[in-house]
């Protein structure tokens, strides 16, 4: 081969090699990659559950507390979800007590306390560690994100909104309430996509 189409065949299949990695980078996870669905969690109430049960769906996920001052938040999060549910929304609640302490509780009396002062019936799941020694894999795999999607949870209600592959796609403050007009918009242009 003369060296002049040597180069031209390895022009051509270097262009076929980035043309086909970047193409994969468009197409939906495959199972092992798709993070946050891959992981399988307890409910509150016991039940093992794969997150893998939500593809498809608009996710945002929340790490929640019952005695903090933003958990009046339960109240936002239930009338989102409520609102949006039947267009492939979901919230999923993770209680935790890595913040002053302001989840204490056992399951029960989380799961108790939500329904009652909150009405709260978005899917809930058993308490976990979400920073420090013992964080979850689920909350390991979140903070391990490149920035600005990772880097540790701040406090109660840090919110991590999951497109319907499972791709985290956006982070929220603890302090943006549920009705907070970028959050709001950032779901609905997700739920505008369609699976």
């Amino acid at each position: 081969m003369q060296p002049n189409r040597e180069r031209h065949v390895a022009v051509a299949l270097l262009a076929l090699l980035f043309s086909g990695a970047s193409a994969a980078s468009d197409e939906a996870p495959s199972p092992g990659e798709r993070g946050v669905l891959d992981h399988r969690m307890n409910r509150i109430h016991g039940q093992a559950q794969d997150l893998g049960d939500y593809e498809g769906q608009v996710l945002l996920l929340v790490n929640v507390a019952s005695r903090c001052g933003l958990t009046p938040q339960y109240d936002g999060l239930e009338s989102l979800y409520e609102a949006k549910k039947q267009d492939g929304f979901t919230v999923l609640g993770f209680p935790a007590n890595e913040f002053a302490g302001q989840e204490p509780g056992s399951d029960r009396e989380i799961a108790d306390f939500c329904r009652s002062t909150y009405g709260v019936k978005f899917p809930m799941f058993s308490k976990i560690v979400v920073k420090g020694p013992g964080i979850h894999p689920l909350y390991e795999h979140l903070t391990s994100l490149p920035e600005p999607l990772g880097g540790e949870i701040e406090w109660n209600f840090q919110k991590f909104l999951v497109d319907r592959s499972g791709r985290v796609v956006a982070r929220f403050s603890p302090r943006t309430p549920p009705d907070a007009p970028a959050l709001l918009a950032k779901i609905d242009e997700l739920l505008s996509v369609r699976p």
